[in-house]
């Protein structure tokens, strides 16, 4: 089975997560040892919360190198919600750098009438990489789940793997360029697309692992 390292910073909905991969057929280790990351065949980051104290945990934990040097080496790695922002160099929810991994800014959502922020509960993705692996056997339009209320914009605007329109306003939903894969929105949290998602994920660890 997929070894799938956790990373554990205080800021993320594990036992979630790790019940949508278990049920993906992945064996999820909840870590935040360097050894662990780097002895693992693919990285979740998940997250649940403000910028500046998600970069500030990884920091004080000294795994900010251990993320980069497992996305180096090539491993699947996915990032959720919190954990796909701070791949980025800055947010305007906080002053702390992210981690500079994709070069971008997260951004706030701009006031409007008729819509919510935070943006909360279920919306349609329009997927703008549509033979990316995460996508395998979900309809061109699924349905999933989000709770956010910023989003990234990446400078180089082709590794958006998706997108999601809240009011008048169409944003990253989800990048994917190499190994890398992250979304806003929480496939733990998704239902049955989200499981597909997860699935499709551990599928891909699969097929990098050797035999």
């Amino acid at each position: 089975m997929a070894a799938i390292a956790v990373i554990d910073y205080d800021m993320g909905n594990l036992h979630s997560v790790c019940k949508g991969l278990e049920k993906a057929g992945a064996t999820p280790k909840i870590t935040d040892s360097a050894i662990e990351l780097a002895k693992a065949d693919a990285v979740l980051l998940p997250g649940v919360g403000a910028f500046d104290p998600a970069v500030q945990h990884l920091r004080s934990r000294d795994l900010v190198e251990p993320i980069k040097d497992a996305i180096a080496s090539g491993k699947p790695f996915l990032g959720i919600c919190l954990g796909l922002q701070v791949l980025f160099d800055s947010s305007e929810e906080g002053v702390e750098p992210g981690l500079g991994i994709i070069s971008g800014t997260v951004r706030r959502f701009r006031s409007e009438p008729g819509i919510t922020i935070p943006h909360m509960g279920w919306n349609q993705l329009e997927l703008t990489q549509p033979h990316c692996r995460l996508w395998q056997n979900l309809s061109s339009q699924p349905w999933v789940y989000f709770v956010h209320s910023y989003y990234v914009e990446p400078e180089d605007s082709t590794i958006q793997a998706a997108t999601v329109t809240h009011g008048s306003q169409t944003v990253t939903a989800a990048i994917a360029r190499d190994n890398i894969m992250a979304m806003q929105f929480h496939p733990e949290k998704s239902s049955k697309a989200g499981l597909q998602i997860l699935s499709n994920f551990v599928q891909q660890v699969r097929t990098v692992v050797p035999v």
